[in-house]
């Protein structure tokens, strides 16, 4: 008569096996399908548990206001290539997202690309940089209310101050368009303001 130890003991090695298997068979589960960021955390009631955790991406301040948000913003054009021209430039909602992007909805016509997006960084208390990129478009100098002739894009780097209340920003901007040969046109510098808008902005209140 064997004694129960050994009866027992398939059931034990086949459990060994298992655990054993399973971290393989997780690594070819990520190598096959991205699998979100986890942690291991311990609660009174259910013990160690396997839970989702966001990797911390800090957007600004952690103790000041944050210019992640909806924003109205109005361009003022002061130069092209040098010459003083001082005149409204573009008027537009932007987005400004926490993992460092950003989105544009221009007043532009659709047809010369009215929404763009870009990447942003914290560089100082209350200061950012953006670099926005509007991807394609038609040139209209030469064909007022018309399409003109397609464009590579454009590039509009941006130096941003956030107001202490958070609730505005103003800044300067550059920007150049390309052609599809990489031949660039005029340069073009401004500065811009915005408002925040939140729950309670009336659309009447951007215009």
């Amino acid at each position: 008569m064997k004694p129960k130890f050994w009866k027992s003991t398939p059931n034990v090695v086949a459990l060994a096996l298992a655990l054993a298997m399973i971290p393989n068979a997780i690594a070819q589960c990520m190598s096959q399908k991205a699998l979100k960021p986890a942690s291991w955390r311990s609660s009174p009631l259910v013990g160690a548990r396997l839970v989702h955790a966001a990797f911390h991406k800090p957007d600004d301040d952690d103790d000041g206001p944050s210019i992640v948000g909806m924003w109205h913003v109005k361009f003022t054009v002061q130069t092209i290539d040098g010459l003083p021209v001082n005149r409204a430039g573009d008027d537009a909602i932007v987005v400004w997202h926490s993992d460092g992007t950003e989105i544009m909805n221009s007043k532009r016509p659709p047809q010369d690309g009215s929404f763009c997006l870009g990447v942003w960084a914290k560089v100082g208390k209350l200061k950012y940089v953006l670099n926005h990129i509007p991807w394609g478009g038609n040139d209209t100098s030469n064909a007022p209310g018309g399409i003109g002739n397609p464009e590579a894009g454009h590039q509009i780097l941006e130096a941003i101050n956030l107001n202490p209340d958070g609730n505005s920003y103003s800044g300067n901007f550059t920007a150049r368009a390309y052609d599809q040969n990489k031949q660039p046109g005029p340069l073009v510098t401004g500065v811009l303001t915005a408002t925040r808008i939140t729950t309670t902005t009336s659309i009447t209140d951007l215009f």
